[in-house]
């Protein structure tokens, strides 16, 4: 099913997981400043607007895990829905040395139209899927860039991240992809835990157990890739969860 702000895959799926992709488009509505956040195409192509190639992972994942999967329809740039409506970079108005033109201008009733048409439909659908299943677990799909201007280059091809407040599976999948000669980051590129973000919401306020996959995006830029990277992280996945014991 695809809607204005999400899509959704294999509702029926029998796994235990779902699938997330929070940063899955770079997709602007039309009816946000004719469709054009006023910033350059080759910047609406780099991870500052989307999570480059984690869509294709994300859902040819699902498939290999026969698992459902949402995934969003719309920029992180025109509102990011892996952050919680109070949260001061929900909207952005510069990211990686880019300034977004239409968020500077934006006034609290754009903002909160996109709350209304994008954010909170996605996350309904979210909880919608996430509820679906007795016991349900969340596998959420990111990607991150090699390097960020003015930064350090990134060594790891993966990253793991995960919440202090629930450890049962993080440091377990840290240890699995490092056991296949992964570079993996522990907490890595970035902090595992976000108040309001995704995983907070649909995973710690539920008991859920969780992980939150990053993969590096120069390595799922294209269909070969994705491919290769769905097989690898489903054959990790593919009975984690009672190797974990949850």
């Amino acid at each position: 099913m695809t809607a204005e702000a999400y899509t959704t895959i294999g509702r029926d799926r029998m796994s235990r997981w779902l699938v997330t992709c929070d940063h899955a488009a770079n997709r602007v509505p039309d009816w946000i400043n004719g469709g054009d956040l006023g910033i350059d195409p080759a910047d609406m192509a780099r991870h500052i607007a989307y999570d480059v190639g984690a869509a294709g992972l994300a859902r040819r994942l699902a498939e290999r895990l026969d698992a459902p999967a949402i995934l969003s329809n719309f920029s992180r740039l025109v509102i990011d829905p892996n952050r919680g409506e109070d949260d001061p970079t929900l909207l952005m108005r510069i990211y990686d040395g880019t300034v977004i033109p239409a968020n500077r201008r934006m006034d609290m009733a754009e903002r909160e139209r996109r709350l209304e048409r994008l954010y909170r439909p996605y996350h309904a659908a979210y909880a919608d899927l996430a509820a679906s299943h007795p016991l349900r677990a969340i596998c959420a799909i990111h990607s991150f860039t090699r390097q960020l201007r003015g930064r350090s280059r990134r060594p790891w091809a993966v990253g793991v991240l995960y919440s202090h407040r629930d450890e049962r599976l993080g440091p377990a999948l840290i240890r699995e992809c490092r056991d296949k000669g992964w570079i993996t980051g522990d907490n890595e590129p970035y902090s595992g835990h976000l108040d309001g973000d995704s995983i907070d919401r649909h995973a710690l306020a539920h008991g859920r157990p969780n992980v939150l996959i990053e993969i590096c995006n120069d390595l799922i830029e294209d269909e070969a890739g994705q491919d290769l990277w769905a097989d690898r992280l489903a054959a990790v996945l593919d009975g984690f969860l009672e190797r974990c014991g949850v």
